[in-house]
C-alpha cells in the first residue's frame, strides 16, 4: 500500500489529506476527520493507515482528510494546541463542569468554526469531484460537536457521521435541524469512564439523534476520553459501507 500524504490548504482550513489511491483513481469516498481541543493540527492522521490496514477497501477507494482548527491555544501554554473554539476558563480550570447546562448554549465561536467547516466540504467536493452525499464527517471529542453541527446544517446530506466521544450542545438548535435529517447513518463511541465528557451526555445525544430519526450506531466501550481499538474496528466498517455499492 504506498501511502501518500500531501498538506494543502482547502477553503480556509490548512489540512493533511492521506490517500493510497491506484494512481489516477479517484476517490469514491472523501472522509474528514476532526480533532479535539489542545490536540495538535495533525493529531488524527495515523487513523488514516490503521483504518485503511484494518479494511483494505477503503485504500482502493477512500481520500482521508484532516482539517487542522483554526485557533491556536499558544496564549494557553499550548504552542502546537488547537481549538475549533474557545472553552470558557472556568470548564477550561475544570472548576465547572456543568455539560448539562453547557449543553443548552451556543458556544461563543461555534457559528465561525462551522463556516470554515462548511467552506472546507465544499472545497473537498469540488476537488474530488464528489456531491455531499459521498462525504463522511466525523471527529473526536470538540471535532465531534463542530462535525455534527454542520452535518446537520449542510444544504445536502453527507454520506455520514461519526462522532468519537462527542456530547450534545446547541440543544434546542441540533434538535430543530435533526429532523430533517432522518436516515442519515450515524456511528458514535464513548467511554464508560470518560471524565472530560461524561458518558451520560453521549447518551442524550444518542437519543436526541435517534429520535429524530437518524440511524445511530452506538458502541459504548470501557475506557476513558480516548480511540478505542474496537472503536476503530467498527469505524472502519462504517466507512466501509458508506462506499458506493458495487
Amino acid at each position: 500500500m504506498a501511502l501518500r500524504r500531501i498538506s494543502t490548504r482547502l477553503g480556509e482550513l490548512d489540512c493533511q489529506v492521506v490517500e493510497a489511491l491506484p494512481e489516477g483513481s479517484p476517490p469514491e469516498l472523501a472522509v474528514i476527520l476532526c480533532h479535539g481541543f489542545g490536540a495538535p493540527a495533525t493529531d488524527l492522521v495515523p487513523l488514516a493507515p490503521e483504518l485503511m490496514n484494518l479494511r483494505p477497501a477503503l485504500a482502493q477507494h477512500v481520500r482521508f482528510i484532516f482539517p487542522g482548527a483554526p485557533l491556536s491555544l499558544a496564549s494557553l501554554g499550548m504552542p502546537s494546541g488547537r481549538a475549533w473554539f474557545h472553552l470558557p476558563q472556568e470548564v477550561l480550570m475544570g472548576q465547572q463542569r456543568d455539560w448539562d447546562t453547557y449543553a443548552l448554549t451556543v458556544p461563543e465561536g461555534l457559528p465561525a468554526a462551522r463556516r470554515a467547516l462548511m467552506g472546507l466540504v465544499s472545497a473537498v467536493s469540488a476537488a474530488a469531484k464528489l456531491p455531499y452525499g459521498r462525504i463522511v464527517l466525523g471527529g473526536f471529542s470538540q471535532g465531534g460537536m463542530v462535525t455534527t453541527d454542520v452535518t446537520l446544517r449542510l444544504e445536502e446530506a453527507p454520506a455520514g457521521l461519526c462522532i468519537l466521544s462527542g456530547t450534545l450542545i446547541a440543544t434546542s438548535e441540533w434538535k430543530a435541524k435533526a429532523a430533517g435529517r432522518k436516515g442519515l447513518p450515524v456511528f458514535q463511541a464513548h467511554g464508560r469512564s470518560d471524565t472530560v465528557l461524561p458518558f451520560q451526555a453521549a447518551e442524550r445525544l444518542r437519543d436526541m439523534l435517534t429520535q429524530a430519526g437518524l440511524a445511530v450506531e452506538f458502541l459504548p466501550f470501557d475506557g476513558p476520553h480516548t480511540i478505542d481499538p474496537e472503536e476503530l474496528e467498527k469505524l472502519a466498517d462504517f466507512l466501509v459501507a458508506r462506499l458506493p455499492p458495487r
